[in-house]
């Protein structure tokens, strides 16, 4: 979690091992965004991984270019000093990262965007109980619709504060991404994502009643189009209230 507002290294050897082991990383090109003193670093590369590490404190950089000088030479290693929200990440396959609090759902947003084979990443155990929550129930939200329409999410294991340094004040949680086709068919996932953005911005407020102030985002004529031809039992529903299949649908309406 290194370099943003929330600098908590992971120190606990055996949540290293356990991270390292979810997936198979042998010759894999593996991204680490994150990386503070290299410990992960170290075991995805006694693993076999080629690594592309994204560090954005200045200091922490340095200290990882002496500690991991031979395999940086060797290229097993590739360190790369900036902000992972927007810097240029050269293509990987895997990603495997403890990831800083503070930045994690733009992170993850713009991994899902990038796209990736698989990816074990650590959050704030409170983050990923909403990453993780159920759709069409009070708990889910945008992270919950957005995750869970292009990938399939699973829990891996809990982390107690203790297995950092300086152990945090709460839990932490390692999930497992994978990537998949939407089960419902979405037709811009452009306008897809933006849907689900305004919807959650009003989550108090009804679909109908949050669609109708749309216009100027997605136009007069087809908002009013979505209007008419939507189920009104969607319309009057809040948006946690709706599924995977209702936000599809909102959607393939405005992207006609």
């Amino acid at each position: 979690m290194s370099a943003y507002r929330d600098q908590h290294f992971l120190a606990d050897r055996n949540a290293v091992e356990r991270i390292a082991s979810v997936l198979e990383l042998s010759d894999r090109q593996v991204l680490e965004i994150g990386p503070g003193r290299g410990v992960l670093t170290r075991a995805l590369l006694a693993r076999g991984a080629r690594v592309i590490a994204v560090e954005l404190d200045g200091s922490l950089v340095s200290f990882l270019k002496h500690e991991f000088g031979q395999a940086i030479d060797s290229g097993a290693l590739t360190l790369i000093s900036g902000d992972a929200t927007r810097v240029d990440i050269p293509p990987f396959e895997i990603v495997v990262a403890n990831l800083p609090y503070s930045a994690s759902s733009k992170i993850t947003f713009r991994l899902l965007d990038i796209g990736f084979e698989a990816a074990v990443l650590m959050y704030q155990k409170e983050f990923a109980d909403r990453m993780l929550a159920d759709i069409g129930t009070r708990d889910c939200g945008r992270l919950s619709v957005m995750v869970q329409t292009f990938a399939r999410a699973s829990r891996c294991f809990d982390l107690p504060p203790g297995a950092f340094s300086p152990p945090p004040a709460v839990y932490s949680t390692v999930v497992r991404i994978e990537p998949r086709p939407p089960l419902f068919p979405v037709d811009d996932r452009k306008i897809y994502s933006e849907v689900v953005k305004i919807l959650y911005a009003g989550r108090r407020k009804t679909v109908r009643s949050i669609l109708k102030n749309s216009g100027s985002i997605f136009g007069v004529e087809p908002v009013a189009l979505l209007l008419s031809e939507l189920d009104p039992a969607i319309l009057s529903s809040r948006p946690e209230e709706l599924y995977l299949e209702d936000y599809a649908t909102i959607s393939n309406i405005l992207s006609r």
